[in-house]
């Protein structure tokens, strides 16, 4: 594993919060000296504002340039250098290229520091405290289901054939194409235990491994496929699901929005891509900048205030986290194996 970047002097400064101090964290990745380091910043900005009880670690590559590393560490974040990991030639050869970087995220499983953590992408925001995940029952991997309705997904039986989990019975899956595929996950949030035999598993288990373009989202998919446990979309809207299934979700009840869709990074907002000149999606994108320019959530402002501590008070029940009715009815899929 990398180094880790956070020094005794950074320590002393008191700019972060220690590891030791807590066994829970969020953990996001940034690779490369572009933009997406104003999307972690706004991310820990935006578990200031919710009052998050835990810390944001950044597992960095070791191209990221320093003046990031600093304005990371000026943000309280815990910020830990890995490795690259690089895949098979034949899963670069195949992946959307975009991806393939993300094969590095699987060095998180090395961070046994902490006992659960959940990870967020750069292009996440969140917008309600959702501390509480970290309370789910150990053993299984839990993230949000992802839609198979847009335009990259076409390479698959699921686009073709207009059939998605998210609305399972508005399409039939065909009996001539054998098992209805297993669930599905979005890997941009996800709870998970952090262990360092999983880790050499997933290592090892990538080498053999056929290629697939969605490259580690498909890797995670396939080899948590036995433990994966759907939670609802409010805690990872991918901005898709508002024009494709606008029926499952409840904006005003979302807490994670995740700006994946093309054209909706609020750092480079126009408006001018397909379905951006939306009015929710402009309200969401406001919001994310109302984040970002708020400097009284800059760490240096909040270090001594109460803000800091997190309310117990109004923890959503878990049980109903893991089965709540009227968002998107979970019907349990047979093994495509």
């Amino acid at each position: 594993m990398g180094q880790n970047l956070v020094s005794a002097t950074n320590k002393q400064t008191g700019l972060i919060k220690s590891a030791s101090l807590s066994s829970r964290a969020y953990v996001t990745f940034l690779a490369g000296n572009g933009d997406y380091i104003k999307g972690v910043v706004g991310l820990a900005k935006g578990l200031r504002k919710v009052k998050s009880a835990y810390p944001l670690v950044v597992a960095i590559l070791p191209d990221v340039p320093v003046e990031h590393r600093r304005e990371l560490v000026a943000q309280g974040c815990i910020v830990k250098e890995i490795d690259p990991v690089y895949p098979p030639q034949n899963q670069t050869q195949f992946a959307m290229a975009y991806y393939v970087i993300n094969y590095s995220k699987l060095r998180i499983w090395e961070f046994v520091e902490y006992s659960k953590m959940i990870y967020l992408d750069g292009d996440i925001q969140v917008y309600e405290n959702i501390d509480h995940l970290f309370d789910l029952p150990n053993g299984k991997f839990y993230a949000v289901m992802d839609c198979f309705c847009e335009k990259t997904w076409s390479h698959t039986p699921q686009y073709k054939i207009g059939y998605c989990q998210q609305c399972p019975n508005k399409v039939a899956w065909p009996q001539e194409l054998g098992p209805r595929p297993p669930l599905y996950f979005n890997a941009g949030m996800f709870v998970y235990e952090p262990n360092l035999s999983t880790y050499h598993d997933l290592l090892n288990t990538l080498k053999i491994t056929p290629p697939t373009p969605f490259a580690e989202q498909d890797f995670l998919n396939m080899f948590f496929r036995d433990i994966y446990q759907p939670i609802p979309p409010i805690y990872n809207l991918v901005l898709a699901m508002l024009w494709r299934h606008p029926e499952n979700i409840e904006l005003d009840k979302v807490k994670v929005v995740h700006y994946c869709a093309a054209g909706s990074k609020p750092w480079r907002y126009t408006g001018k891509e397909e379905n951006m000149d939306r009015k929710d999606i402009r309200i969401l994108v406001k919001k994310w900048w109302d984040i970002y320019n708020d400097e009284t959530l800059d760490y240096k402002n909040r270090q001594n205030g109460a803000s800091d501590q997190v309310e117990a008070a109004g923890r959503p029940n878990l049980l109903a986290v893991l089965s709540e009715a009227g968002v998107v009815q979970y019907i349990t899929a047979p093994s495509a194996a």
